[in-house]
C-alpha cells in the first residue's frame, strides 16, 4: 500500500470512529432520557422562570399570610376562609348553670358581656328516599248500574326522564356526575347504592347513561354549532379502548372555545367557554375534517399532520416546542447543553410578555406582541437556522431544533390575533378531565358508549368552564330536555348561569 492509500483508510476509520461515537451519544440520550421518564420528575419548569410557574407557591404564600389583631397584645390571627353564609346552621348554646351566674365575691348577678362563637362543619351523607305518585281513579256508580258505558277519570301519568322507569333526574345527575366529572366507574356506585340497601346493577346504569346521551344530543349539537361560529378553536386527541370496535385503539378528539372559566376569559371577548369531545375509532385527519365542516378561523394543535387536511388556518403550540428542548436538556445529562438552555430561557421571555398581557384586552395583546414578542421570534428564528447547521439531526436537540424550523410559520400566528394564545394549553387542560377518568375506568364496551361518553364529558367539562353547579345543571337539562318543544338556546351554560 502507497501513502495514498493509507491516507485514504485513515479517513475511512475516522469517519467510522464518529459515526460510532454519534450512535453512542445518540443511544446515551435515549437511555437518560428514559431514565427520567422512569424515575424522574414529570415537571417541565425550568429554572429561573420566576412568576411563570409558581402559581402555587405564591398562593400557598397568599394563603399563609398573618394579619394583626389587636386585643391586650399583638398576635398573628390564622387567616381562613369563613364558610358560606347560604349554609343550614344549627346553633348549640354552651351556658353556664343558672346556680353559677352568681359573683363569688357580692353575690350580685352576673350579666352577659359578650359571647365567643366558633363554627364547625358537619358531613351529611347523602340520602336516597322514594316518591311514590299515587293517581286515584274516579266512575260514575249510576252509570255502572244501569249498564250504560262507565268513563274512568284519572290524572296523566307524571312527566318521566325515562319512560317506565324509576330514575329520577337526580338520580340521572347523581350518577353521570359521579362517572364523567369525579371519574367513579360504575361498578363502584353500584357498591354505593348497595350500602343503601338498593340493588342497582350496573347494567341498568349504563342503560340510563346511553339514554340520557341521546336526550343531550341537542343541546351537543347546538354547543357544537356554537364553537364553529368563532374565531379560534383549540384542538387535541387521546386514545381510547372500545372493547367491541374494529380496531384496537380508538380516539376521542377534543375542540374548545374560550377559556377554563370566565374569570380566565380575555378582557373584553365575546368568546363562549365550550369544550367538546368528538369520538371516532381513528387518527385520520377525515375526522377533524368532519368535525370542523369547513371551519376557516384559527385553529391551535400541535404539530400532528392530521390536522392540515382542514380549511383553518392552523396556529403552532409553543408548549410543544419548549418540551422538546426540555427532552434535550434532560438527554443532555450533568454535562448540560447550553444551547437547550438558551432555547428554554429564550421562549420563557415569550411567556413572560404573555404574562405581563394576562388581563389586557385583545387589542392590546396585539399590539404589544408586535412589539415585543416580534423582536424575540426574529433573534430565535436566527439561532435555530444557525443552530440546525452545527447540531446533529439525530440528536434530541437537533429534533428540537428541526421541529420550531418545521413549525415556524404556525408558531409565529399566535401574534396574528390578541384572541389567540401562545400555546394550546387551553385544549391539553381540557383533555385531562377525561384522561383522569380513563385510569378509572379503562375503556369503553362499544362505539356507542363511546359516543355517550363524549356527549357527557362535553356537556359536564362546558358547565364547569362556565361555572356552574355541574349537578343542578344536568338535573335542570334532564327535565327540560325531556319535554316537548324545550328552548334548547336557553340551556346553553352562558345562558343557564343568567337565571
Amino acid at each position: 500500500m502507497n501513502e495514498e492509500d493509507y491516507q485514504r483508510r485513515i479517513a475511512e476509520l475516522e469517519q467510522q470512529l464518529q459515526e460510532l461515537n454519534n450512535r453512542y451519544q445518540y443511544l446515551e440520550e435515549q437511555f437518560r432520557i428514559a431514565q427520567q421518564k422512569q424515575f424522574g420528575k414529570s415537571t417541565e419548569g425550568h429554572p429561573g422562570q420566576g412568576e411563570l410557574f409558581n402559581e402555587a407557591e405564591e398562593l400557598a404564600a397568599d394563603v399563609e399570610t398573618p394579619e394583626q389583631e389587636a386585643i391586650s397584645y399583638t398576635r398573628n390571627k390564622p387567616k381562613r376562609k369563613p364558610l358560606p353564609e347560604d349554609l343550614p346552621r344549627e346553633v348549640i348554646v354552651h351556658d353556664i348553670p343558672d346556680e353559677d351566674k352568681v359573683c363569688g365575691c357580692c353575690a350580685g348577678t352576673l350579666h352577659c358581656i359578650g359571647e365567643d362563637k366558633s363554627e364547625k362543619l358537619q358531613f351529611i351523607p347523602a340520602q336516597v328516599k322514594v316518591i311514590e305518585h299515587v293517581r286515584p281513579k274516579y266512575a260514575c256508580r249510576t252509570c255502572e248500574k244501569e249498564g250504560i258505558s262507565n268513563t274512568v277519570k284519572q290524572a296523566p301519568v307524571p312527566h318521566s326522564v325515562i319512560p317506565k322507569g324509576y330514575a329520577t333526574p337526580s338520580l340521572l345527575s347523581q350518577i353521570i356526575t359521579s362517572k364523567y366529572q369525579y371519574g367513579l366507574p360504575l361498578y363502584r356506585q353500584e357498591a354505593m347504592f348497595k350500602q343503601h340497601g338498593i340493588e342497582l346493577s350496573r347494567k341498568t346504569m349504563a342503560d340510563w347513561i346511553i339514554r340520557c346521551a341521546e336526550l343531550f344530543k341537542p343541546l351537543y349539537d347546538q354547543l357544537h354549532q356554537h364553537l364553529l361560529q368563532q374565531p379560534v378553536i383549540q384542538a387535541d386527541e387521546t386514545t381510547l379502548k372500545v372493547v367491541d370496535s374494529d380496531k384496537t385503539t380508538s380516539y376521542m378528539w377534543l375542540y374548545a372555545t374560550g377559556a377554563d372559566s370566565p374569570q380566565a376569559t380575555i378582557t373584553g371577548s365575546a368568546i363562549p367557554n365550550i369544550v367538546l369531545y368528538d369520538y371516532h375509532n381513528s387518527r385520520a385527519g377525515r375526522c377533524a375534517v368532519d368535525f370542523l365542516d369547513g371551519y376557516s378561523g384559527y385553529l391551535q394543535v400541535d404539530g400532528y399532520q392530521g390536522y392540515e387536511q382542514t380549511q383553518a388556518t392552523l396556529v403552532g403550540c409553543w408548549a410543544h416546542a419548549r418540551r422538546k428542548f426540555m427532552e434535550a436538556k434532560k438527554g443532555a445529562g450533568s454535562k448540560g447543553s447550553g444551547k437547550a438552555d438558551w432555547a428554554l430561557n429564550h421562549i420563557q421571555k415569550l411567556y413572560r410578555v404573555e404574562t405581563q398581557l394576562k388581563e389586557e384586552n385583545a387589542a392590546t395583546r396585539y399590539t404589544q406582541r408586535q412589539e415585543k414578542s416580534l423582536p424575540l421570534l426574529n433573534q430565535l428564528e436566527t439561532w435555530l437556522t444557525k443552530s440546525a447547521q452545527q447540531v446533529l439531526p439525530k440528536t434530541k436537540l437537533g429534533e428540537a431544533i428541526q421541529y420550531c424550523l418545521n413549525q415556524w410559520h404556525k408558531l409565529i400566528r399566535y401574534t396574528l390575533d390578541g384572541h389567540l394564545a401562545i400555546d394550546n394549553n387551553r385544549a391539553e387542560r381540557a383533555i385531562k378531565p377525561f384522561v383522569i377518568g380513563r385510569k378509572n375506568w379503562l375503556f369503553s364496551q362499544t362505539a356507542t358508549g363511546g359516543n355517550a361518553s363524549a356527549i357527557l364529558y362535553s356537556i359536564i367539562e362546558t358547565a364547569k368552564a362556565n361555572d356552574l353547579n355541574v349537578f343542578e345543571y344536568v338535573m335542570d337539562c334532564l327535565e327540560q330536555l325531556s319535554r316537548p318543544d324545550t328552548d334548547i338556546e336557553q340551556l346553553l351554560p352562558w345562558q343557564f348561569a343568567k337565571r
